[in-house]
This record gives structure tokens, C-alpha cells and sequence, in this order.
């Protein structure tokens, strides 16, 4: 609570400070004074306003030189003083106006004062202004105050415009707009009418300085802060708003009024300053704002900063509100500004400016009467003719812009977009344009070289398409004109809102004229058809006004089987898209056709007849973007027509089908998500379901198209992506389809075989999936149980006199034979090894009058046609069967009656590929070789001991020398990947197959050289496995050949009378092989010790 409430304490508290200061100007004095002002009641200050703020306005005027600490004190003391009370009497009010205004630098002269005085000055300024109430406010807004008026807002926009000071400058804004405005006063409303009418004549005055100056601030070095230009903006709208409001300029008269009495000297000075707002003067000026404005708007669209984008929405809904007929000239980059920051990327503006442009299009008619239609359909016509222009000049923040601009005309338009539409002129420039900056880039190779082999990848499983359709469902493109994304979701609104208002018969027709009209506008007119559906369905369109009719679902389902039609059409729908399919075309069209011979299997012919045959890799990306895009397109059919979308399914599905097989991966991803969009469209669960309830249609489809596979090569594809995504209750469906497809084989393994065995790797890959786990399950149970036993037999193992007795006699029969003493009875034994697997092939079929299951039937009868084809003249066809084999070992892997049998057949041709052919076919030949090791075991060992092993071990023994001395880039060789593949499965083989000693020791021999420090780190490890498998396999004869390499310490012998042992390790220097060998014995005596863990006790 203030000590002094009365105006005589006050007085007597506030006499002495005030005399003091009067006398002498000093910080001291006034610090004194504001002290007691502190403890001064508002009531009682106001009684002693003018005399305590005669000391402080006499220390601003006192003679001499200023001493600007003093007068910055000062100037605080009288902001003070002015906040807590109010100023009534207009003559102080102006007088204080004027002493303020001293203090403030001029404009061009004198050097200025310190920033702190500058922004003293303004703020008590900015307090004088807002105490000022009443009459006094009313006789500072008369004619006669026109030059104290001009004067202060001169000096202010100086300040606003050269000072570097940023708070300076804000608050100088800030005080122009109570000055000019008033625009912070409790009593704003008494601004109206009259008197704001008065004061419009009165500003009218100050308009063409203040907007320029406003003008440059506005356009000024982005380093100044957006809140400056925000200030500045707002400020130029509000006054621009006041002097050029359309209600004062329809009271002003045409004439200017001539005074009734004679005026004096110093009225006719005022009344030459006053400027008459006549038609003359408001076109004028109209005109001068038109090109500032047009400058502001251009530089506040692209400002970076938020604030300033929002706040110029603000300008253009102020002035459209208020200055419509007035700013005529100036309607065009308004609506420009407001339309093309509809899109933009803050929320805040974007909603404002929805809000704004909502407001603006339910007035039917603006600017001199002019309909809305056609001041937007004039801007939309000159906008499309310069859009291609633009967006081949233009960084990407300025085609945002241009097509920003071009969205807003379209939705403002709204449902008289149809004005523009049926202008042939209108609708030829927009669809030109929307072709041009639609363009594809289609350079990238590799989209080509990107490729999706079904036997190379393992199987998929239907559960997985779900996965992974955001990949397929919408793949990312790349366009010539411009990179971000934001712009291509630009263009996709742009033409959603032209489906959503426009008549889509037109636009459909149009646009499919252009889609035929030539190659070049084929995939954009695809793209805009499939966005124009999109939007006339309302999916994911942004609108300002509902249409006047919704289209119904009958012409939505017209016009998407019409695009439909032409996007499956034979020469639209099969198109190179690799070089392999253009060899396939070249021998197609040796094949004689009558009639139509453009039937699906034409998959080869281009976009349009080309006088040159090559094809290049350009136009096959071309031709694969093209039907990614109508892919999507089928998906985005099918999500606008919902279930309605099963009525078209007999025509779709199979194409589509077609293409989720197609070997580009670009193409078969995409159509894996239009799957997916279909069954989310049509109700089904999964693709699995799609499938299946549609299976009869497309097994009716295969089986025709199966007997003319000349002409219909892709029938194959459709029934590997059936087999891909179904489950086992389609096989009874697909059965006899199968065994069209062997005898299709058998009848043209020639020139189709690398087509047919796409489809049997699907459908053993299904086989696998769908009949592996209880195979598999029970494999792993035998495993596991074979397991156990030789672990239980390890443990039992007890060194006995027996035992001992058993092992030297073995050993010398092992000597001998090593030394090649055997005797005749060994040699008959050995000779009577082999025969002994014949009675399992009798066997086998005694057995095999048990009908094997459907399924397994299958992969035999596949298998039989394997044996034939392992030795086909292609590489590429090889390499697909060795894959189909290895697969349908596993699925005969639960019938080993069977299973034999085959595997007897395919031994010889198996082995050919082993040890004479190419590297990839050696090495995929040698992944199938384990897999029958797996499967067959001990069945092989003998096969594999005399036929592969030799070759294997020359073949690691010849390369070691070459892999030691390369260098990192081997790593990448096929020779490498060769080897690294047979020492990884080399020692999983000896285990399986139960090896002898013989050939373990050649094993061991082969491998030990990749035990070397020299060789790849993965060679090593690889040949560390192989040492795994042979301590497993026969640890003591693992250990003693490693240490004979290898010894880290001696044996000595438990008494004198044994001799010590000897080994050749001992005693060696450390080499290139002691760190691998070292570590191998560690892990074998880990091994060893903890089986004795295991032992149970005697």
C-alpha cells in the first residue's frame, strides 16, 4: 500500500525531489524523484501530474549540451509517471508529444544517440499515447495536429527502418500503430464512423510514406527477425485497411468542398497537406499499392518463418474484407498469396488459410462484379500455360509454390471447376501441363537389373505377403522435373480435386485419349486416370465445399472398367521389361498366327511398333514403371468400389496374378500390394483367401492357356503365385494342372523348360512349406534320439584290457592295409560293400505298393523329370533344376523307400555336375549333395567316397595356394563363395555319412592348408568346422593328426619303463598354422573333459 494516498502528503513527500531536480539535472536528483513517486498513491499522483512533470519536462529542455545518462533517467521517471496516470487536457498532450519526439534522432543528420536513449524515448512515447484519453485523443487527431502528427511518425519510421537495434525497432512499430491506429486503447470504438473517417482523411495524408517505408522493412534482409517483418505487415494492412476501406471511400465526395469561411494562412497550409480520397485518388493509389503489394506477397509466400506466412493471410483476409472494390488491381496477388499458402506445411497457416479461403468462396461474386469463376479460370489458364516453364526453372521450394498456387485456384473453384473443364482451350493447356511435369525418370538401371527369381530366393509363405505390403503397395517414383515428395503429393491432390468436382466422363475420356494418343504421355495419363478415380470416390481429397452431386457407384464402376480394359489390353499389359523376354519375343514371332495374334502370350511386343529391334534399357524401365503404375492402379479401383469390386474380379484378378510372378522385382512387389489392396477392398481375409475362393476361375484359366503355351507363356506365372500364397487345400484343385504342366514339360522341355520349372520350384517350395514341418519334426526327433545315443555311448566307453586289445588289433589291420598288404579275404569283403545297398532297392519295391500320398507322388513324379533335364545344354536351366531337386528330395525325405530309389538314378548326372561343369552349378550342385546326405545318409558313402570326395579334396588342395595370396576383393569371387560352400558342408557330410578312416584323413589333409593364417578368415573358420565334425566323428584320430602338426607340450610317459612318446609337433616354432590347431585342441580337450563330467560313476 502506497505511504502518501492524499495529494497533500504527496505534495510535501514529492516538493523537495521536484525542486532539487529543477534546480539541478543530475542521475542522483532523479533517482531521488523516483523513489518518491514509488511511495506516491495513483489517485494522489494524478492530482500532481502536470507538477511533477514540470521538473521532468523542464530537464528535457533545459539550454546546454545533453547528457544522455540524464535524459535516458529521465525519460524513464516520465514513462513512470505516464503509466500511472491519465492525460485529459489535449495542450499537455501535445506538448508532451513534441518534447518526446525532440529526443528521438532525426532522420538524416546528426549522429544518433545510444540505443538505450532511442528505446526510452519510443517506450515513453508508447506510455504518453496510451494515457491519452477523451478529448484530448479527439484534438490530436484534427486537422491543425497534422504536422506534430507527420512529424512523430516520420521520426518513428526512421527508427523502424534504420535503426539496428531490434527492440528499437520493434517497439518504434509498435508506437506507430497506437499513434496511427490507436489501436491498444480501451476507448478503440469510438474509432468509427465519424471519426474514423475523419481520420481516414486525415492518413490519407501519410499513406504513400508510411506504406514504402513499410514496404522495404517488410522486404529487408531476413537477419532482422521474423518479428519485425510480422510487425510490419500488420501494421501496412491496418492502415492500408483504414485509408482504403470501401465504406469511408463511398462517403467521401466526388469533389472536393470548399471551405464556407476564409481560411488563415496557417489553415490554408493544413488544408494543402489533407489529401481529398475522390475516384481520381483511390484509382491512383490503387494502382501504386497494387506493386507493393504484389512485392510483398512474393517475398512474405516463401518467407521461411511461419509467422510471417500466417501473418500474411491475415493481410490478404483484412483487405479482401475491407478493401474489395477498392483493391481491385491489387485482387489477383491476393488471392494468389491466399491460395498458394493453402498447402502449407505449417498447420497453423494452412488451417487459417482454409478458414479464410472457406469464407472468400461462398460469395459468389467479387471485384467489380466479376464472377469468381472467371477471375480464377483466367489465373488457372495462365498458371497451366507457364507450369511447364516453371517447373524446368524453379528450385524445388518454388515449384511447391507453383503448384501451391495451382491447387488453391482449383479448390476455390470448387463445383465450378466444370466452367474451366469444358473449355477445350482450358482443359487441353492443364492436361498438357500435368503430362509435362508428370514426366517419369526412367534412366535408373536398375530397375532392370533388380530381379525376382523364383528358384534362387526360399519360399515365402502366404502369412508373409501381409508383411510386406507397404513395399509392394506403393512404390516410391522418380520424376524429371523435381525430387521431393511433397510435390508429387502436390500434383496428387491437384488432380483428386479435379475428379472430385469435374465431370468425370469428360476427364476420364480425356485423359484415356492422351493415354492412346502416344508413349510418351502414357504412364502420366495412368497416373493422373488413377488419381482422378480416387478423387471422384472422395479418397483422401481436401476440399473447401462439398460437390453439389456425389457420383454414383453405377458411373464409378463405368468408368473404372472402361480404364480397366485399356490397362490389361494385350499391348498395354505384356511389355519388355527385361532381355530375357525379348529373346522370348524374337521367338515368338517365328511362330505363324492367323487372325488376332495378339493373344497375352504378344508379352513381348513394345509400347508402339519401333523401327529399331533392340530394345533399350531405358524403354524397358519404362514399360516397368508403366505397369507398376497400372497396377496401383487396379488396387486403387478396387479400394474406391469396395465389394462392388468383385464383380470384376474375372478380369483383373488373373493379370494381376500374372504380374505378382513377373521376374522384376519392381513389378512383382507392386502387384503383391494390389493383391493385398483387393482382398482389404473385397472382404477376404488374406491373399490365401482371394485365391482360394477364386481357385476354380483361375484353374479353368491355367488349363487353357497351358495348351497353347506358345502364345501363353505367362499361364505358368499365374499358377507360381497361386502355389506362393495358398495353402494345401488348393493341391487337389491344382493337381491335374500340375500334370499338364509335366506333360507340357516332356512335350517342349526344348525351348519352355526354364518357364515350366519356375512353376514345379513353386509348387515343391509350397510342398515344403505345406508337408515339411511333420517331416521335419520328425526328422529331428530321429536326430535328436541318434543324438542322445551316441552321447550315452561316449559315456560308457571304459578303457579295458578288451578294449585295448580290440584297438591294437585294428590298428595293425589298418597298417596293413595302409601299406597295401591285404589279404584276399579283405578284398572280397570290400568288393561285397557295394552290393549290400541293392537289397534296399529290392526292397524299396516290395514297399512301394503302398500308394504314396498325393503330394509325395508329386515330387517323385517332378524328380523323374529333374534326372532328365540335369544335363540340359543351358545353364540357367541347370542351375533352376538342381534347385527343384533339392526340394523334392525334401519332400520324399519321410519316404525313404522311395526317395533310394531316386536317389540311385540321380547319382550320375549329380556327379557330372560335381566334377565337370560350371562353377555356379558346382556349387549349387553341392548344396543339393548335402541335402541328399541329410536325407539318404550312410546310403551314400560309398558313392560319395569313389565318385566326389577325390575331386573335392584336389580341388580345395589346388585353390589354397591362390585364395592365401589374394587379397580382400577374392572375397567377392565365385571361386571363393565355391569354396568357402564346400568346407562348410564338407565336414556335415563325413558326419552324416559316417566316413571311414581313410577318407576322413583325406578330408583332414585337404582342409589342413586352410588352417593357415594366410587364408580368408572365413575359409578358416569354415575349415575350423570341418575339424568339429571329425572330433565328433572320431576325436582320437582328429587329435593325433592335429598334433602331429602341432604339439604344445610333450607326453611323458606315467613310468621309465614305457618309452616317452614322440610326436612330430613337438618341439616346432610357431607357424601359420599353430594359432587355428592350438585352438582346435583346446575345444577338443573342453570337449573331452566334459563327457568324463558326464561319465556316470564305476
Amino acid at each position: 500500500m502506497a505511504a502518501f494516498d492524499t495529494p497533500q502528503a504527496a505534495f510535501g513527500a514529492l516538493r523537495p525531489a521536484c525542486v532539487r531536480l529543477t534546480e539541478a539535472q543530475t542521475v542522483e536528483n532523479v533517482a531521488r524523484l523516483e523513489a518518491r513517486l514509488a511511495a506516491v498513491g495513483a489517485g494522489a499522483l494524478q492530482e500532481l501530474q502536470e507538477y511533477v512533470l514540470f521538473p521532468l519536462r523542464f530537464a528535457l529542455k533545459a539550454p546546454g549540451p545533453r547528457r544522455e545518462r540524464v535524459v535516458q533517467r529521465v525519460l524513464r521517471c516520465l514513462r513512470a509517471v505516464l503509466l500511472g496516470t491519465r492525460i485529459a487536457d489535449p495542450r499537455l498532450l501535445q506538448e508532451l508529444l513534441s518534447e518526446l519526439c525532440a529526443c528521438l534522432p532525426a532522420p538524416r543528420g546528426a549522429p544518433a544517440p545510444a540505443e538505450e536513449l532511442q528505446l526510452a524515448a519510443v517506450r515513453a512515447l508508447l506510455a504518453l499515447l496510451r494515457s491519452a484519453r477523451g478529448d484530448a485523443v479527439a484534438a490530436l487527431y484534427r486537422p491543425s495536429c497534422l504536422p506534430l502528427l507527420g512529424f512523430a511518425v516520420s521520426l518513428l519510421l526512421g527508427l523502424a527502418e534504420r535503426e539496428r537495434a531490434k527492440q528499437v525497432r520493434l517497439s518504434a512499430l509498435e508506437c506507430l500503430q497506437v499513434l496511427l491506429l490507436q489501436g491498444e486503447c480501451r476507448e478503440q470504438r469510438w474509432l468509427r464512423e465519424e471519426r474514423a473517417q475523419r481520420c481516414g482523411d486525415l492518413f490519407a495524408s501519410f499513406l504513400p510514406g508510411v506504406s514504402l517505408a513499410l514496404s522495404r522493412i517488410i522486404a529487408g534482409d531476413v537477419k532482422q527477425g521474423h518479428g519485425i517483418t510480422v510487425a510490419a505487415i500488420r501494421l501496412f494492412y491496418q492502415v492500408v485497411g483504414l485509408v482504403m476501406a470501401d465504406e469511408q471511400l463511398a462517403r467521401v465526395p466526388k469533389q472536393k468542398e470548399k471551405p464556407k469561411e476564409t481560411p488563415s494562412v496557417e489553415q490554408s497550409r493544413i488544408a494543402e497537406l489533407i489529401v481529398h480520397r475522390g475516384p481520381e485518388w483511390s484509382k491512383s493509389t490503387s494502382e501504386k499499392l497494387s506493386l507493393l503489394l504484389h512485392k510483398i506477397v512474393e517475398i512474405s509466400s516463401v518467407h521461411s518463418h511461419w509467422r510471417v506466412r500466417l501473418e500474411l493471410v491475415e493481410l490478404v483476409h483484412h483487405l479482401l474484407s475491407n478493401c474489395r472494390l477498392s483493391l481491385v488491381d491489387s485482387f489477383t496477388h491476393l488471392l494468389k498469396a491466399l491460395v498458394g499458402l493453402v498447402n502449407d506445411e505449417n498447420s497453423e497457416v494452412q488451417s487459417r488459410c482454409n478458414e479464410v479461403l472457406q469464407g472468400i468462396a461462398e460469395q459468389q461474386v467479387i471485384a467489380q462484379n466479376r464472377a469468381l469463376a472467371d477471375v480464377l479460370s483466367e489465373n488457372l489458364h495462365s498458371l497451366a500455360t507457364a507450369l511447364p516453364r516453371l517447373m524446368n526453372s524453379q528450385d524445388d521450394a518454388g515449384k511447391f509454390s507453383t503448384l501451391s498456387l495451382l491447387l488453391g485456384y482449383l479448390k476455390l473453384l470448387g463445383p465450378k471447376i466444370n466452367i474451366v473443364l469444358n473449355s477445350a482451350s482450358h482443359l487441353h493447356r492443364l492436361s498438357k501441363a500435368l503430362m509435362q511435369v508428370l514426366e517419369l525418370d526412367v534412366t535408373d538401371v536398375k530397375i532392370v537389373e533388380d530381379r525376382h527369381w523364383g528358384c534362387v530366393g526360399g519360399y515365402d509363405p502366404s502369412g508373409s505377403m501381409q508383411h510386406g505390403v507397404q513395399k509392394g503397395r506403393s512404390q516410391r517414383k522418380y520424376f524429371r522435373f523435381f525430387t521431393e515428395e511433397k510435390i508429387f503429393q502436390l500434383l496428387q491432390q491437384v488432380c483428386r480435386v479435379l475428379g472430385y468436382y469435374g465431370n468425370i466422363y469428360l476427364l476420364v475420356d480425356h485423359f484415356m485419349g492422351l493415354y492412346s494418343e502416344s508413349a510418351v504421355y502414357r504412364k502420366q495419363a495412368a497416373m493422373v486416370l488413377n488419381e482422378l478415380i480416387a478423387g471422384a470416390a472422395g479418397m483422401g481429397v481436401d476440399v473447401l465445399q462439398e460437390r453439389e452431386v456425389s457420383l454414383s457407384m453405377d458411373d464409378l464402376r463405368g468408368s473404372v472398367t472402361s480404364i480397366l480394359e485399356e490397362y490389361t489390353d494385350q499391348t498395354n499389359w505384356y511389355l519388355v521389361t527385361s532381355i530375357d523376354t525379348e529373346e522370348i519375343s524374337r521367338e515368338k514371332q517365328t511362330v505363324p498366327r492367323s487372325g488376332l495374334a495378339a493373344l497375352p502370350g504378344a508379352a513381348c511386343s513394345s509400347i508402339l511398333p519401333s523401327p529399331d529391334p533392340h530394345v533399350t534399357t531405358r524403354t524397358m524401365n519404362s514399360n516397368v514403371w508403366q505397369l507398376c503404375i497400372q497396377l496401383e492402379g487396379v488396387g486403387c479401383f478396387a479400394a474406391v468400389l469396395g465389394r462392388e469390386f468383385r464383380l470384376l474380379l474375372l478380369s483383373a484378378l488373373y493379370p494381376v496374378l500374372e504380374k505378382a510372378g513377373d521376374k522384376t522385382l519392381l513389378i512383382s512387389e507392386t502387384a503383391q500390394g494390389t493383391l493385398v489392396d483387393i482382398c482389404e477392398a473385397c472382404g477376404y481375409d488374406s491373399v490365401q483367401s482371394l485365391i482360394n475362393e477364386n481357385s476354380d476361375y483361375l484353374v479353368n484359366g491355367i488349363s487353357l492357356n497351358l495348351r497353347q503355351v506358345a502364345h501363353q507363356p505367362h499361364a505358368a506365372q499365374v499358377l507360381s503365385t497361386m502355389l506362393r500364397h495358398s495353402d494345401a487345400s488348393l493341391l487337389p484343385l491344382v493337381e491335374d494342372v500340375i500334370q499338364d504342366v509335366l506333360s507340357a514339360l516332356d512335350q517342349s522341355y526344348s525351348d519352355q523348360a526354364s518357364t515350366f520349372l519356375g512353376v514345379l520350384h513353386s509348387l515343391m517350395a509350397a510342398l515344403v512349406q505345406w508337408f515339411g514341418p511333420s517331416c521335419s519334426k520328425e526328422h529331428q526327433q530321429r536326430q535328436a534320439a541318434e543324438g542322445q545315443s551316441g552321447t550315452l555311448s561316449q559315456i560308457q566307453q571304459e578303457t579295458t584290457s578288451q578294449e585295448m586289445e580290440r584297438f591294437f588289433l585294428d590298428y595293425i589291420k589298418q597298417k596293413q592295409i595302409a601299406e597295401g598288404n591285404l589279404s584276399d579275404s579283405s578284398d572280397e569283403e570290400a568288393d561285397k560293400v557295394p552290393p549290400l545297398a541293392k537289397p534296399e532297392l529290392s526292397n524299396s519295391d516290395a514297399e512301394g505298393e503302398t500308394p504314396l500320398p498325393s503330394h509325395a507322388q508329386l515330387a517323385k513324379d517332378v524328380m523323374e523329370r529333374c534326372i532328365h533335364l540335369l544335363s540340359d545344354k543351358n545353364l540357367r536351366v541347370r542351375l533352376k533344376v538342381l534347385d527343384v531337386l533339392e526340394l523334392c528330395v525334401t519332400v520324399l525325405h519321410p519316404h525313404g523307400n522311395h526317395l533310394l530309389p531316386m536317389a540311385h538314378r540321380v547319382w550320375p548326372a549329380l556327379v557330372t555336375r560335381l566334377i565337370s561343369d560350371d562353377p555356379l552349378a558346382v556349387l549349387r550342385a553341392f548344396k543339393v549333395l548335402c541335402t541328399l546326405a541329410q536325407k539318404c545318409g550312410d546310403f551314400l558313402r560309398q558313392r560319395f567316397s569313389k565318385d566326389v570326395l577325390p575331386k573335392l579334396t584336389s580341388s580345395l588342395l589346388s585353390q589354397a595356394a591362390a585364395s592365401a595370396r589374394a587379397g580382400p576383393v577374392y572375397n567377392h569371387t565365385l571361386a571363393f563363395k565355391l569354396q568357402l560352400a564346400v568346407l562348410q558342408g564338407l565336414g556335415s557330410l563325413c558326419e552324416k555319412l559316417d566316413m571311414g578312416e581313410t577318407d576322413l584323413n583325406k578330408v583332414a589333409d585337404a582342409c589342413l592348408v586352410y588352417l593357415s593364417a594366410k587364408q580368408p578368415m572365413k575359409l578358416q573358420e569354415a575349415a575350423q568346422s570341418v575339424f568339429h565334425h571329425l572330433m565328433r566323428v572320431d576325436p582320437d584320430s582328429t587329435w593325433l593328426f592335429l598334433t602331429e602338426v602341432c604339439c604344445p607340450h610333450p607326453y611323458e610317459p606315467p613310468h621309465t619303463s614305457l618309452q616317452p612318446v614322440k610326436l612330430r609337433g613337438m618341439g616346432r616354432q610357431r607357424d601359420e598354422f599353430t594359432d587355428n590347431i592350438l585352438l582346435l585342441l583346446e575345444e577338443l580337450q573342453q570337449q573331452e573333459s566334459a563327457g568324463a563330467q558326464r561319465a556316470p560313476p564305476p
